[in-house]
């Protein structure tokens, strides 16, 4: 019998793989066909190549750095302050971040336009100005993924022990949350980071109807006029996002380690 479960487990985890990775073998395969009858990487050299590749990348970066910095710095305080303070306003604050879920990102941003494009509030007549309205839309649609990441590592630490016992040594608020709780949650940080980053990068809707030169925008431009370049960036969007879980788990690695003896 157990050797039956264990066979029907394989042949799941095989038919999973199978569903998964031939796709990409297939993209793989035809981004290496843009020389008639030569597998050549040209797909990819004329990716790396073209300038719009490079400044919509960067652009795209920059924002995302932008907005887990504004992501963090907001939740993290939030989700610590809840849970020391207040933690019967949980359930309103988990009913809050799962509203980018039920409003859909063009809804979104046509009230952005429709507010922030008059006056009093005027925050579309410049391009720092719209990419600061960039980086508050991207925050909240991050918003579901990062509070959920901070909050189950606030929440896997004895948080209200560790900061009374700083708190008893002399520390301040920033101190604690800084020196204390950071480091504590590092492995949820970093899953909050990657996960916005990975957002940003692909996101459409947003930079597409402020007019940003992000990298969403570029993607689906070169799907326009492009057969196999497409295919090939696709692959290194791919291999971006399989970095970037390496980042966790390489980075993270020590997260075991750095947890305090609060921790439950």
């Amino acid at each position: 019998m157990k050797r039956r479960i264990n066979l029907w487990a394989w042949f799941w985890v095989v038919l999973g793989a199978l569903y998964f990775f031939v796709p990409l073998v297939g993209a793989f395969t035809f981004s290496l066909q843009e020389k008639r009858g030569v597998l050549s990487f040209l797909a990819y050299e004329n990716v790396l190549n073209d300038p719009r590749f490079r400044d919509s990348f960067t652009y795209s970066t920059l924002i995302a750095l932008a907005t887990i910095a504004v992501g963090l710095l907001l939740i993290v305080w939030t989700a610590y302050w809840i849970q020391m303070r207040v933690p019967q306003a949980r359930p309103i604050m988990e009913f809050i971040s799962l509203m980018p879920f039920v409003v859909p990102a063009i809804v979104l941003v046509f009230g952005f336009i429709r507010v922030y494009s008059a006056p009093p509030l005027t925050l579309m007549n410049s391009a720092a100005s719209t990419n600061a309205l960039l980086v508050f839309g991207y925050v909240i649609i991050a918003m579901p993924y990062t509070y959920r990441s901070v909050d189950a590592g606030l929440r896997a630490i004895d948080v209200r022990t560790l900061s009374e016992a700083a708190q008893s040594l002399g520390a301040g608020p920033i101190t604690i949350l800084w020196r204390v709780i950071l480091p504590n949650i590092r492995v949820a940080l970093l899953s909050g980071a990657f996960l916005t980053f990975a957002i940003v990068i692909g996101e459409f809707t947003f930079s597409s109807l402020l007019a940003r030169p992000a990298f969403g925008p570029y993607i689906v431009l070169l799907g326009q006029d492009r057969a196999y370049e497409p295919a090939a960036l696709s692959i290194m969007s791919f291999g971006l996002t399989w970095l970037a879980i390496m980042g966790i788990q390489i980075l993270g690695r020590g997260g075991g380690e750095g947890q305090v003896a609060g921790a439950h």
